[in-house]
């Protein structure tokens, strides 16, 4: 029987962070012997804002080596470029003309983000979510790995099969109507500097976010400076300790230890104490990460031979997803 497919991906907009880690690829490392997956590095969603063409190519061979470096088997996973399959584009072009303007600008993340960028802000950024429809869509994706600031774009695109299907299914069900799939701990990291926002690639201080590839020397400063509050104890569940909550909640995560045990250790602690056994414990999670980034960096032809291969992979699934779309909007295809 086959394996339920799940379709996720990261965008090559800088460094991962702990937040990326923790609550996206670490996950989907721990469950993918248990489905057939497919992950890309999402560089079309990358220049929905402004974006630097010299290095996109870079960070995207980066994002790429490190889903690999974080333990994403090829045994059980696809690895490929976005944009490398052309069907992402052209299926996103074919669901906009069904999709609603309102269902787009009702999106909370467009009007965050539409807020900060004024009057530059592009079509791209209003459109996203109908082209994270069709990377789900294409892979007939079962589930889709998404933290809870995600759930909303997801719910779109079951709206969007549910349009599609019944205008142009004829009975049928030509678009498969995925599931979330959430991690209940570590879904949602925050940021160092502000307990109650999430940690974010797009927060203009550095001090926000540990990177996956930060030194030792750099997540020790970072640590040694985010902020913490004065009450004695450190405690989780505790509404008033935003910033308590949430390192807690990362030292249990890289340490492997339960809630319960983080509880007892560290009830005690001052933040001092607390602060030298995360940077310890950080650290030490991610040197094995790092040892194998550079790694793969260094073998450039093995990167490029593993993308290679997922796109002529995912090109075979997506090219038929992408027929049956237009088989069923009523085009000719090529003879």
């Amino acid at each position: 029987m086959a394996k339920p497919r799940i379709l996720s991906g990261v965008q090559p907009t800088g460094n991962l962070h702990l937040g990326n880690y923790l609550g996206a690829i670490r996950n989907w490392v721990e469950m993918q012997s248990q489905y057939d997956n497919y992950f890309c590095v999402v560089d079309l969603h990358a220049i929905t804002a402004p974006h630097n063409p010299a290095t996109l190519a870079e960070n995207t061979y980066a994002i790429a080596a490190l889903y690999l470096a974080c333990g994403i088997d090829l045994q059980y996973s696809t690895i490929f470029v976005q944009s490398h399959v052309s069907a992402h584009a052209e299926l996103a072009w074919l669901l906009n003309c069904i999709t609603p303007m309102n269902w787009l600008t009702d999106m909370i993340q467009f009007k965050e983000k539409a807020l900060k960028q004024g009057e530059n802000v592009g079509v791209g950024l209003l459109d996203y979510p109908v082209l994270m429809a069709a990377d789900i869509l294409l892979y007939n994706a079962d589930k889709v790995p998404v933290g809870e600031d995600q759930k909303q774009h997801l719910e779109l695109t079951r709206d969007i099969v549910d349009r599609f299907n019944h205008q142009f299914g004829k009975g049928e069900k030509v678009l498969k109507s995925p599931q979330p799939l959430i991690r209940k701990e570590g879904a949602r990291v925050m940021s160092l500097t502000d307990g109650t926002k999430k940690m974010s690639k797009s927060d203009p201080s550095e001090q926000s976010r540990i990177n996956i590839l930060d030194s030792p020397e750099d997540i020790s400063k970072k640590i040694r400076k985010c902020k913490t509050d004065t009450m004695p104890g450190l405690t989780f569940d505790d509404p008033e300790r935003p910033e308590c909550q949430n390192l807690l909640t990362l030292y249990m995560l890289l340490s492997g230890k339960t809630k319960d045990e983080v509880a007892a250790e560290c009830a005690d602690m001052r933040w001092g104490d607390f602060k030298k056994l995360l940077t310890e414990t950080t650290v030490n999670a991610l040197k094995p990460i790092q040892d194998k980034y550079h790694e793969i960096m260094a073998e450039q032809s093995y990167l490029e031979s593993i993308l290679r291969e997922g796109r002529q992979k995912a090109e075979v699934v997506a090219q038929q997803t992408l027929r049956d779309v237009k088989i069923a909007l009523g085009y000719s295809l090529p003879l």
